[in-house]
């Protein structure tokens, strides 16, 4: 059980210790606490070293989870409430934080390491932190009771294929159309739901390009590993602490039309850079590929449209601009522990503007229309050169 220790006495320490720098010992915590006039004990001591090590360096408690090999999520609900997936699942795990204020200052004090402000007029805030780590956190009242924090933990070193193959992420059975979707240089769009692996999937792919092709890649924080010779990688900046300097999505992805992309990423099609996207893979852009989010292949149509309206697309328009410029939507799902591909589809144009995703390959009911031949063909018919 935790100490229960002074808030004025937690801020005092550890303004004095911002003022003489150096290690984080108990000896320096206890001089800081002598000099307050104050007396505490053995249990209370070592508590409060803990908590203005968490305040002052790294993670605090949390960065041994972090640092922790196969972590790929840690998740801070409150101070005594946190959860880690270390690839097997969500699992609770026996910590604390020590007490409200403790989680609120560590949440703000890892922002500003990001370079953002994070309090009453700012109270949420989505950065990537200085070793990788990808931080969003939310304060009271918009959270409640009490601050919570998610870290996502990106790989050191992204997936190949074979990896995916092996463990039946990629199934066998629609390896070979994937390879041939890369060599035919058809532009692609990978949907899913939150760490469902569609990074992970887009990453893998992206690797086994050619080495001769120049890889431009746009994405909102930079999360995908390409294993490639030749990859330039373009990340969004939000706006600073006086409202301004923002760069978006859309600014970059037109930028990245002027450097010459033999393939044109967006790492997530989130907003009103849809547009920007779809014109560019209408334009000549072959090999174009993006992430989205879609609880089915078949949702991808309307999420491309309610991305489209961001950007004052009509419905038509996206529709129109979809048909000629996606050739093949891989679906990944996440069940429990296990991530894969769950379904394969194409577009399917149904006269007028209609236009249906029609499934050509799905994991839960074993479905492959001619062993996904058709699908093949319908690259062909579609010019996927």
């Amino acid at each position: 059980m935790s100490e229960w220790i002074e808030p004025a006495l937690i801020s005092e320490v550890r303004d004095y210790l911002l003022e003489n720098p150096g290690p984080v010992t108990a000896s320096a915590v206890a001089t800081a606490v002598q000099r307050t006039g104050r007396v505490l004990g053995a249990g209370a001591l070592l508590e409060l070293v803990s908590r203005i090590s968490a305040q002052l360096a790294g993670a605090g408690p949390v960065q041994p989870l972090l640092d922790e090999p196969g972590t790929t999520d840690v998740f801070v609900n409150g101070p005594r409430d946190i959860w880690a997936d270390r690839g097997h699942g969500l699992q609770p795990v026996p910590i604390s934080l020590g007490s409200e204020s403790d989680v609120r200052a560590l949440a703000v004090r890892l922002a500003g390491l990001g370079g953002r402000r994070l309090d009453d007029s700012s109270p949420l805030v989505d950065v990537r932190l200085p070793d990788g780590v990808r931080l969003n956190a939310v304060i009271p009242p918009l959270s409640g009771e009490q601050t919570v924090m998610s870290f996502r933990v990106p790989r050191p070193t992204g997936f190949r294929l074979a990896e995916l193959l092996a463990t039946d992420f990629v199934p066998r059975e629609i390896h070979e159309l994937l390879t041939e979707v890369l060599e035919r240089r058809a532009n692609f769009l990978i949907s899913g739901g939150t760490g469902s692996g569609k990074t992970v999937l887009l990453g893998a792919l992206l690797s086994e390009v050619a080495a001769d092709q120049r890889i431009i890649v746009v994405e909102d924080s930079r999360e995908l590993l390409i294993d490639h010779s030749h990859v330039v990688q373009l990340a969004a900046r939000q706006s600073n602490v006086e409202g301004v300097g923002e760069v978006g999505m859309s600014d970059l992805v037109r930028n990245a039309l002027r450097m010459r992309p033999d393939r044109l990423v967006v790492g997530e099609c989130r907003g009103s850079e849809v547009r920007d996207m779809l014109t560019a893979l209408n334009t000549g852009h072959e090999g174009g590929c993006a992430t989205i989010h879609a609880n089915t292949a078949q949702a991808v149509t309307a999420r491309l449209e309610a991305l489209g309206a961001l950007a004052g697309m009509t419905p038509a328009a996206v529709r129109s601009q979809m048909s000629t410029a996606i050739d093949l939507v891989i679906h990944v799902r996440r069940e429990g522990g296990r991530r894969g591909i769950a379904q394969v589809a194409v577009p399917a144009p149904e006269g007028g503007d209609r236009i249906e995703m029609s499934t050509v390959w799905e994991r839960a009911t074993g479905f492959a229309s001619a062993g996904v031949e058709a699908a093949r063909r319908l690259l062909e018919q579609r010019g996927a050169s």
